[in-house]
C-alpha cells in the first residue's frame, strides 16, 4: 500500500482479518481479496463474492462508516442505480483506531477502467440517475461539505490550491476559470442531494451505468459539484451535451461546476502528484478539458 496521507493509520490484510474474525465470525472463513485500486479515503477488501470491508485509511474519513449506515437507507429507497447497502459497522480494535464497515457488493466494472464503447449513453444513464437523487427530500441530509458548499465558502482554499500545483499547471488560466466561477449566480434553488465525489466511483456493465458507490461525500448542496464530472475522461463533447440536456443544466450552474472543478484538479495535483497515478491523470485531463494548460 502506497502511503498518501501523514496522519495514515496502519492498515493491511492481516489486521482486517482479525477485526472481521473477531467482531462477525459468522464472516470469518470468508477470502478477503484487495479492490484495485485502493481509494483514498478506505482501505477496500472483498469480502467473499457479495460482501466489501472498507477501513478508513486516515483521520479525515473515519466518520464515513457510521455516515454511510445513516445515508445509505435514505437513498437506496428513491434511486433506480444500485448503490451499497450497509451491513454492519465494526468497532476499533487489533490496533487499528477507527469504526470500519461490511456492505453489499455492487457488480460492475470502474467506469474509467475500459473504453467507453458509448459515451452518450453512459451520460444518460448518470443524468437520469442524478435527477432521481436530487428529488429525493433533504429533511435528514447532512449539511453541504467540501466543494458542494458555495465556491465562495472555499475560495481562499482554491487559490492555494492552484498555488500549490503552480509547477504543472498554468496557475494563471486556472484563476481565470475560477474567478469566472465566482461571478457565476449563486444557487437560486434550495440545496439538493448531491454524491459528491462520482469520478472513479461509478461502475458499468456493458458500457451502462450499473452502480455508484463511496457516497462518503454525500450531502444536500449545490448540484455543480456533480455537474463537474462532464471534464472528466469518461466524457466526449459530445456527450457532455447529452448530460447537460438531460439534467436540464443552466448556464450558472455549469460555470460554478467549472469552478468545483478546478478545485479538485489543482488541489489533487498538488495533494497526490507523486502518489497516486489514476488521479493525477485524470486531473490533467480536466484541467485540459477546462482549456488550463497543464505541463507534462
Amino acid at each position: 500500500m502506497t502511503r498518501l496521507h501523514d496522519d495514515e493509520v496502519e492498515i493491511d490484510e492481516t489486521i482486517a482479518s482479525r477485526l472481521i474474525g473477531a467482531q462477525f465470525p459468522e464472516l470469518a472463513d470468508r477470502p478477503l481479496r484487495i479492490v484495485e485500486p485502493w481509494g483514498t479515503a478506505n482501505a477496500v477488501w472483498r469480502l467473499g463474492d457479495d460482501l466489501v470491508a472498507r477501513f478508513p485509511r486516515y483521520p479525515g474519513s473515519a466518520a464515513q462508516p457510521g455516515r454511510d449506515h445513516r445515508v445509505l437507507p435514505l437513498l437506496a429507497a428513491h434511486l433506480s442505480v444500485p448503490i451499497p447497502s450497509a451491513v454492519a459497522v465494526g468497532r476499533p480494535g487489533a490496533g487499528y483506531p477507527f469504526e470500519w464497515s461490511i456492505h453489499r457488493w455492487i457488480d460492475g466494472v470502474p467506469a474509467e477502467s475500459l473504453p467507453m464503447a458509448d459515451p452518450s449513453a453512459f451520460a444518460l444513464d448518470l443524468a437520469l440517475a442524478l435527477g432521481d437523487l436530487h428529488e429525493i427530500p433533504i429533511d435528514d441530509a447532512p449539511a453541504a461539505r467540501n466543494r458542494a458548499r458555495p465556491l465562495a465558502d472555499y475560495d481562499d482554499e482554491t487559490r492555494g490550491w492552484i498555488d500549490g500545483a503552480a509547477a504543472v499547471v498554468d496557475a494563471e488560466a486556472a484563476l481565470a476559470v475560477w474567478d469566472d466561477a465566482l461571478a457565476a449566480p449563486a444557487q437560486d434553488v434550495p440545496p439538493v442531494w448531491v454524491h459528491g465525489d462520482l469520478e472513479g466511483n461509478c461502475l458499468t456493465s456493458d458500457g451502462r451505468l450499473c452502480g455508484l458507490v463511496d457516497w462518503g461525500s454525500a450531502c444536500a448542496g449545490d448540484p455543480a459539484v456533480d455537474v463537474q464530472v462532464i471534464w472528466s475522461p469518461l466524457f466526449t463533447d459530445r456527450s457532455r451535451t447529452v448530460f447537460l440536456d438531460a439534467l436540464q443544466v443552466d448556464d450558472a450552474t455549469v460555470r460554478r461546476a467549472k469552478g468545483a472543478a478546478i478545485h479538485q484538479a489543482c488541489a489533487a495535483l498538488a495533494y497526490y502528484l507523486d502518489t497516486y497515478q489514476p488521479i493525477v491523470d485524470r486531473s490533467r485531463h480536466k484541467l485540459l478539458a477546462l482549456g488550463v494548460p497543464v505541463r507534462a
